[in-house]
């Protein structure tokens, strides 16, 4: 049964969200699983005030200028990208020249044609790694995820993984690609391992990016590499978790308890 959301109800932007990964799952792009991992990235998006933190922009700047600079920036797209940025993510794939890639832990061709679909349909001139244009290994990898583009991830220079992806990130690391992550969950393999670690919600992360990079478009190399030498993802994510705790901290003295 469909319910309208009222657009008065205290979590209306939420329950959106929520409805399109459930309609995802109802088209059969989105797996179950991808409802548990959004519920998780739900938790720590309570945690952070539902709103983009400072930490959090910075290493958006930071991903922009270095996916502008990479000679062959990938974005990885699985099915709760296509769900809930599939218009965002083809217009940061365009500013930045970066190239779209379906890439997907549980694989069926159904899921990577619907994603390939999703995404033509939102603007993208192109969209790889579906059926066989999936046409390389990535030995280090077991799973599904190892079967990639020969036009894509495999001669990636910087891989763009939105969404939890600890495997993945792992592997393209040791092969020397640089990760920029996009994750809520601070303290997940991802966000530990990727180069540049984004705390933010995906549908305020995208959006944001967008607005950097039509101003970062126009910045000289010079710029833009003094933009990614000053970045600290060390630094950025203790930034995260200090953030957490004092908020915490301080809702906790607001009930009275201190």
């Amino acid at each position: 049964m469909d319910i309208k959301i009222p657009k008065d109800h205290p979590r209306y932007e939420s329950l959106v969200i929520r409805d399109k990964i459930v309609e995802g799952v109802k088209d059969r792009y989105v797996v179950l699983q991808g409802l548990i991992a959004h519920g998780r990235g739900e938790c720590f998006d309570y945690l952070l005030g539902e709103k983009t933190i400072e930490p959090a922009y910075t290493a958006e700047k930071a991903a922009v200028a270095k996916m502008i600079l990479s000679e062959h920036p990938v974005i990885s797209v699985n099915g709760n990208v296509a769900a809930l940025v599939p218009k965002e993510i083809v217009k940061l794939a365009e500013i930045t020249g970066a190239k779209l890639e379906v890439n997907l832990f549980y694989r069926t061709y159904e899921r990577e044609k619907k994603i390939y679909e999703i995404l033509k349909e939102a603007g993208a001139k192109e969209v790889l790694g579906v059926g066989p244009d999936a046409d390389k290994v990535i030995e280090e990898l077991g799973s599904e995820r190892r079967r990639v583009s020969g036009r894509g991830i495999y001669i990636a220079d910087t891989v763009m993984i939105p969404l939890e992806d600890g495997d993945r990130a792992e592997a393209l690391r040791r092969l020397g690609k640089f990760i920029i992550a996009i994750d809520l969950n601070p303290l997940s393999r991802t966000s530990q391992v990727a180069h540049i670690s984004i705390v933010d919600n995906i549908t305020r992360a995208v959006p944001n990016m967008i607005k950097i990079a039509e101003e970062f478009i126009s910045l000289d190399k010079q710029e833009l590499q003094k933009i990614i030498n000053q970045y600290n993802n060390r630094k950025i994510l203790a930034y995260v978790l200090r953030y957490i705790k004092d908020r915490l901290s301080s809702l906790a003295e607001s009930q009275g308890l201190r």
